[in-house]
């Protein structure tokens, strides 16, 4: 299979350690955006949003990470896999984990960052409220299990790492979410390739202004 990516995105991150945890072998293929090569005619017709990751496996192109590690695991992980089981409520909680990330937690990392290394804007005060107010929906989340969806590690805890590692790489403080911190030090220490997810969560560190 194919893989799209930089090592220093959230997303294509948490599909190298979905991927890793299934024993699957990726073909990574690094694609620069800074350089515009996402906006090539060859990526183009493999993906025309141009966006990464991008899954190519036998042909079958995918993106959007959550979607691409679902893929994964139903493909290739096994009945009624741990990381995204079959039952119904089991799973929808795993999937409100995965879209609180994209639509909260991540979003509001890129609301406050992005304007500060694509732009040179100052750090807007608003913004980092904002963030730390998912940082408290998150806590909250993780007093009521073990891991972000249960008591087993799921697609859930992998996309979260993600995130949160990407925040601490970057200096963004979470010590005082008990919860979130506790979590944190459980999954980074037993989440497949979370060795390689911080050593790419160390990239985004160089594009964040000091």
């Amino acid at each position: 299979m194919d893989f799209y990516y930089l090592p220093l995105s959230a997303p294509c991150r948490s599909v190298l350690m979905t991927a890793k945890a299934l024993g699957i072998e990726l073909n990574k293929k690094t694609l620069n955006l800074f350089e515009g090569e996402h906006l090539k005619p060859e990526f183009l017709k493999i993906n025309p949003q141009h966006t990464i990751p991008t899954l190519v496996d036998n042909g079958f192109s995918l993106w959007e990470s959550r979607a691409i590690m679902v893929y994964l695991v139903e493909k290739y992980g096994k009945q009624d896999d741990p990381l995204y089981p079959s039952c119904p409520k089991k799973r929808a909680v795993i999937n409100q984990r995965l879209y609180f990330d994209i639509g909260t937690l991540y979003q509001r990392f890129a609301n406050y960052f992005y304007p500060q290394f694509k732009e040179k804007k100052p750090a807007d005060p608003e913004q980092l409220k904002k963030l730390e107010e998912a940082f408290e929906f998150l806590n909250t989340f993780l007093s009521e299990s073990k891991y972000a969806a249960g008591d087993n590690l799921t697609l859930a805890d992998l996309a979260l790492l993600a995130s949160v590692s990407t925040f601490e790489a970057v200096n963004v403080d979470f010590s005082k979410y008990e919860h979130l911190t506790k979590w944190y030090a459980l999954v980074k220490e037993t989440a497949p390739g979370a060795d390689e997810n911080w050593t790419g969560a160390l990239e985004m560190k160089t594009l964040i202004p000091k």
